[in-house]
Order: structure tokens, then C-alpha cells, then sequence
């Protein structure tokens, strides 16, 4: 695996416009970690800056848990999940950022699901799905399929179940093929995470092995939907003054899924797995980053398996 440009060395005169504005949209009563779990994670993967778009009322408690990231607030129901109402707020300052990550502890409301299936075809921006955004379009697929854009859905098991149709069984006895069918259908690049997560785009596909049984806990895989969403929103800064570009949407997958799981195989090791919890992840991923490259410089051989 070579070194991604986003986790080589910066250069001096750089600014964090130059690092990718990940906008992170979810939350509700209750569920306001979800959210900023994914912020923290970005900024520690290396996001310039963050946003937070969450229920107006849980704005005061974002600003609390993720000081470094501005909060956006949004028109929230009564049940203070997402209104369908922040549909415009959305949309105005989505043009603003350089990839959406969507679905975070979002809720099941009816009302908020529709919002979040607008956010998906409404929207130009690379973005990564996760979470109840994925469950608002189990009877919805065609939602999938109308976004413009890279699009990088990140679902566990049961929520591929829910969005393919196939039983449990059926996955599980052919992960590979499914995942690839599915990711070349809608054209998008699918996580489908659990023991050795497979992260493909249809055409290529990757089967991790790092991470461990201890990641099994509330919040991993919104700390792995901030991490992509960061590796994919960045503008990495090329020599001889040429523009930044923006890693595609593959490569961003797999570089992510290996370094949270790398982290969390680092964080295992000092808290053991009985006792590991998400915000563990987020503190080892700087390690993970430098035995990231060294393992290159090195020219060690990844934990990665190429199918």
C-alpha cells in the first residue's frame, strides 16, 4: 500500500483550506455523541476544518464536545431530530464544504428520514451515507442511485441487508460477490463493515484485516464514517504549484478502514478489548498514522489483502 498524499508531509505554507471542510450532518435527542464523535474523528484524520449540522437544540451541547468545530444549527421536529425544514439550510451551506458525511445518530422520524434522502439527491458534494441516512433508504434505493458525485455508503450487516434485500445468510455466505455487485449497480463505493470489513467500488475491491473484537462497540463506525469522510475531503496540496486535487473516493475507503482499525488495534493493546470504547479509536489514530508511514517507508507489507 503506498502512502496516501493526505498523510504525507505538509508543507510549510499551508492553511487549513487546504485540508478539506467535512460537513457532518446528524443527531438527535440522545444521540448528539454520534455526530461529534465523526467530527473529532475527521479533524484527528486530518480535516482542515469541521462543521456540525445538528437539531438546534443540541447545538450548545456540539460546541461543548467539539470545541475545535463550528456547529450549524438546523430546524429540528418536535421530537428534536432533523426537520425536513432544514432541507434549504442544508443545501446553501453544503456548496460551502468539500464532502458531506450524513446520518449520524440521526433517528428513524419519518419526518427527518425524508430529509436525509433529500440531502442524498440534492446534493453535488461527495459524501459518505451512514447510519440512519442508509436505513432512510432501505425502501428508497432509487435514492442511492440519483446522487450526482462520489458517494461512499458505510453499512454494517444488517443495514446492507436492509438496503440490498438479501437475507443474513445470503451475505454472509458471499460478502465479496454482493458487495461488488451492489457497489457496480448503484455506482458507489460500499464498506461493508464487520470481521475484515470488504470495502469496494465495483470494479476493485479490498478486504481488511486489521481492527479487532474489542471495535464492537457504540460509536466505532461513527468514528470510521468521520475518518473517510476526512481522507476524502481533503485537497492535497502537489508539488511545482499545481492545484490541489481531491483523493478519489476508493482509495480514501480503504486508507481509512485500515488506519481505524489499525487504531483500534493500538488502543486494544492499552485498554484491552473488554474495556475499548470508540473515543479510545479517536486518540490512537495519530499512531496509527505514524506506523502507517513507517510501514511504507519501510516497505513493509500491509494488513491489507488484495482480492
Amino acid at each position: 500500500m503506498r502512502l496516501p498524499v493526505q498523510l504525507r508531509k505538509r508543507r510549510a505554507d499551508t492553511h487549513k483550506g487546504d485540508y478539506g471542510h467535512v460537513f457532518v450532518v446528524g443527531g438527535s435527542e440522545g444521540m448528539c455523541g454520534a455526530v461529534c464523535l465523526a467530527a473529532k474523528a475527521s479533524l484527528r484524520a486530518g480535516a482542515g476544518k469541521v462543521t456540525i449540522g445538528c437539531p438546534r437544540s443540541l447545538v450548545p451541547i456540539a460546541q461543548i464536545l467539539v470545541p475545535e468545530a463550528v456547529a450549524l444549527a438546523l430546524p429540528e421536529t418536535a421530537g428534536k431530530s432533523i426537520s425536513r425544514k432544514a432541507l434549504p439550510v442544508f443545501t446553501t451551506y453544503a456548496k460551502k464544504v468539500d464532502v458531506v458525511a450524513l446520518g449520524m445518530g440521526a433517528s428513524s422520524d419519518k419526518e427527518t428520514a425524508q430529509f436525509l434522502r433529500a440531502c442524498i439527491v440534492h446534493t453535488g458534494v461527495p459524501m459518505v451515507v451512514d447510519a440512519d441516512a442508509l436505513n432512510a433508504c432501505a425502501d428508497h434505493v432509487k435514492t442511492l442511485k440519483a446522487k450526482s458525485g462520489a458517494l461512499i455508503i458505510t453499512p454494517h450487516l444488517k443495514e446492507f441487508s436492509r438496503i440490498s434485500g438479501y437475507g443474513l445468510p445470503e451475505i454472509k455466505g458471499a460478502r465479496k460477490k454482493l458487495a461488488k455487485g451492489y457497489a457496480l449497480l448503484y455506482n458507489l463505493v460500499l464498506v461493508l463493515k464487520g470481521h475484515h470489513s470488504i470495502i469496494t467500488d465495483g470494479r476493485q475491491i479490498f478486504e481488511n484485516i486489521t481492527g479487532n473484537p474489542g471495535m464492537a462497540t457504540a460509536g466505532s463506525g461513527d468514528v470510521l464514517s468521520g475518518m473517510i469522510a476526512a481522507l476524502l475531503g481533503q485537497h492535497v496540496l502537489l508539488p511545482r504549484g499545481r492545484r490541489p486535487v481531491m483523493a478519489p473516493a476508493f482509495e480514501a475507503a480503504v486508507t481509512a478502514v485500515y488506519l481505524h482499525g489499525l487504531a483500534g488495534d493500538i488502543a486494544a493493546r492499552e485498554k484491552t478489548e473488554v474495556s475499548l470504547i470508540a473515543s479510545d479509536i479517536i486518540d490512537k489514530i495519530p499512531e496509527a498514522v505514524k506506523q502507517l508511514r513507517s510501514q511504507v517507508a519501510k516497505s513493509h507489507v500491509t494488513r491489507h489483502k488484495r482480492l
